[in-house]
């Protein structure tokens, strides 16, 4: 049985996450908060909007723009 890997990624704006990456999307598990992002048959990342991501954590969430570059 092969391993599936499901990721949650928060976004600001998941209309411009979704045509800018390229990639196909599970309509049964995308409404205006969320979409499932499917990367291969085994590999998935939600992308949800950062009110609906803050639903899974009480920590802050990173600004990847200030993000210390190496």
């Amino acid at each position: 049985m092969a391993t599936k890997i499901f990721v949650n990624l928060p976004v600001k704006d998941l209309n411009k996450s979704i045509t800018k990456l390229g990639f196909t999307f599970n309509a049964k598990f995308t409404n205006e908060a969320a979409t499932c992002m499917i990367i291969n048959k085994n590999i998935f990342a939600m992308l949800l909007i950062e009110k609906r991501f803050r639903d899974f954590t009480k920590k802050e969430i990173a600004d990847a723009t200030k993000l210390q570059k190496y």
